[in-house]
């Protein structure tokens, strides 16, 4: 051979080598695939998805969502990964629209056990109605705190397939947690660790006596403390599952955004180094940031989109070598269908049509917004506030409270210009009764200060009033001050600090929900037994019967008036 042959021959040889050198650690890694859901809410069928960056950056409008685009779309990425693993990050269920709410959720436990979910962190939500029924959704039955709902959609019930996971979630007398605090799975070979937590501050935001008995603990300490655990049974592989959520201004495609802010930031920085992926929920809000150098994923909310997540696990040292997502818009028809699904949703919308299009009453508007006027109040708040007043007078209400978080739609109309149960039921899906109380006018005006704690006035909006009772505030004072001395009125009267009145609100912020523990000082309560759904409907029904159709007035003053 020539030298000059030999020498090619030889560099070859060594670039071959080195090759297979560079080559050998590859074959310990292996790729684990992850499709993330959160906040679907018990929808069902696919829904509206408005979102910046569409054709020319414009905002678009699309149809997305839907279990049957759901169940399609995962039947063909699970073609390219078997052992793909569909996981949640909590409100999977309640404040559902009423072709779920009116079964118990029922119909959407049920679709998530035909998807396939292995696991998801319980949500706020999923403590509506306490924790004895959502023991009962996750292990079946039908002995029920809400007998005329519970298996009424099929004669039994079966529970969830997947487990609901909630490091943080402690009974306070057994010093356990309440559901697991996380799951071991296994893809191509690695264990992987599920470990699920719900927001700290999820009393606030659920009634009261329905987690009665149990302790909600910081989630990043919850979570940190189950590794050492996880560890000693041979998992280096971590994802966390935690319905708290942040907000940024990139888009929901963007990769590794950097400008997350919100309360899940602060429970990521202290998480341990060795999680990489967090899938978080709660704000409804699509993103793909990274955060100490953790990637922080949502999948929006209502099914609209789904987060693919890649995981790359060097096997030999069973470590996270890396991981990447992007965030994948639910549109139907854009994979083939999946018979089976398409039979369930068939079959749930028929049960529930017929209950769903019963007229209530005839509207005066074809909708009734629940959109806030200068961020304040909503013609939509104001009428449940109304209808909420109606039904506490038997008690001697003389003022009502609705909170915005409760008003869930619009109220529509069918062709016929009616309300219909259907319609009712999207906007006060929860199933509260009302409760009346007595409040001094003093304990009223701390009460809506309130409403400017921190940035609850932004994140959760002004309380709704009703009718007769008004109250100027002025943005430009300090927390605390913002409620006009002498402006709170009732019928036009100035509110007396030492004075007694009758205030009715749902059970929920009556409690305290909601960050309003002003409420919770009410005294002489009472129980109504009305429920929201209930006060609603029957305040649309006198509304017609008066030859006043909700919806027909004409402007009105503002109950909450804005300094300028």
């Amino acid at each position: 051979m020539k030298p000059a042959l030999r020498t090619l021959a030889l560099a070859a040889a060594i670039a071959m080598l080195a090759g297979c050198a560079s080559q050998r650690p590859s074959n310990h890694l292996v790729d684990i695939n992850l499709v993330a859901l959160n906040d679907l809410h018990g929808h069902l069928e696919a829904g509206k998805f408005t979102y910046n960056g569409g054709l020319f950056g414009r905002q678009t409008t699309v149809k997305a969502g839907g279990i049957d685009t759901i169940a399609a779309a995962l039947r063909e990425w699970r073609k390219e990964d078997r052992e793909l693993l569909l996981v949640g990050a909590g409100d999977m269920i309640g404040a559902s629209p009423a072709i779920s709410s009116m079964w118990a959720d029922e119909p959407t436990i049920g679709a998530l056990n035909m998807l396939g979910l292995k696991a998801t962190s319980v949500g706020n939500h999923e403590f509506d109605a306490g924790r004895i029924e959502l023991l009962r959704q996750q292990k079946g039955g039908c002995n029920s705190p809400r007998p005329d709902k519970a298996c009424k959609f099929s004669a039994t019930y079966e529970g969830a397939k997947f487990n609901y996971l909630a490091a943080n979630v402690i009974d306070v007398v057994t010093k356990k947690p309440l559901l697991p605090a996380y799951e071991i799975v296994e893809a191509h070979g690695v264990k992987v660790a599920l470990i699920g937590a719900v927001l700290k501050d999820t009393p606030s935001v659920v009634l009261a006596s329905g987690i009665a008995g149990l302790s909600f603990e910081d989630e990043a300490q919850s979570i940190n403390r189950v590794l050492p655990e996880l560890r000693a049974q041979g998992v280096g592989v971590f994802v966390v599952l935690v319905h708290q959520g942040g907000r940024t201004e990139s888009a929901f495609d963007k990769q590794d955004c950097s400008d997350l802010q919100g309360e899940i930031v602060d429970v990521v920085k202290r998480l341990d180094p060795a999680i990489r992926l967090v899938v978080s929920g709660h704000s409804h809000k699509g993103y793909l940031c990274r955060v100490d150098g953790k990637l922080v994923t949502q999948a929006e909310m209502g099914g609209h989109m789904l987060s693919r997540i890649k995981l790359t696990v060097d096997k030999a040292a069973n470590t996270v070598r890396s991981v990447s997502a992007r965030n994948v818009v639910m549109q139907p028809n854009w994979y083939r269908s999946v018979p089976e699904v398409d039979a369930y949703l068939k079959k749930v919308k028929q049960r529930s049509e017929q209950e769903l299009a019963r007229p209530v009453a005839r509207l005066g508007a074809a909708i009734i917004s629940r959109e806030r006027h200068d961020g304040d109040e909503s013609a939509l708040g104001n009428l449940v506030a109304d209808a909420t007043l109606l039904s506490g007078r038997p008690f001697g209400a003389q003022i009502a409270f609705m909170n915005v978080g409760g008003v869930r739609a619009n109220l529509e109309s069918n062709a016929a210009g009616f309300a219909t149960v259907g319609h009712a039921q999207a906007v006060q899906p929860f199933g509260n009764t009302l409760t009346v109380m007595n409040m001094t006018g003093a304990q009223i005006k701390t009460l809506l200060e309130q409403q400017w704690v921190g940035d609850k006035a932004q994140s959760r909006g002004l309380l709704q009033l009703s009718e007769g009772f008004t109250y100027q505030w002025d943005p430009k004072q300090p927390e605390g001050s913002r409620v006009v001395a002498g402006s709170v009125m009732l019928h036009g009267v100035p509110l007396e600090d030492g004075a007694s009145y009758r205030v009715a609100a749902n059970a929920f912020i009556a409690a305290g929900g909601d960050a309003f523990p002003e409420f919770a000082k009410g005294t002489n309560r009472a129980n109504t037994a009305v429920r929201d759904i209930d006060s609603l409907t029957a305040y649309l029904i006198k509304c017609e019967q008066d030859r006043k159709p909700a919806g027909s007035a004409t402007a009105q003053e503002p109950r909450i008036q804005r300094l300028k």
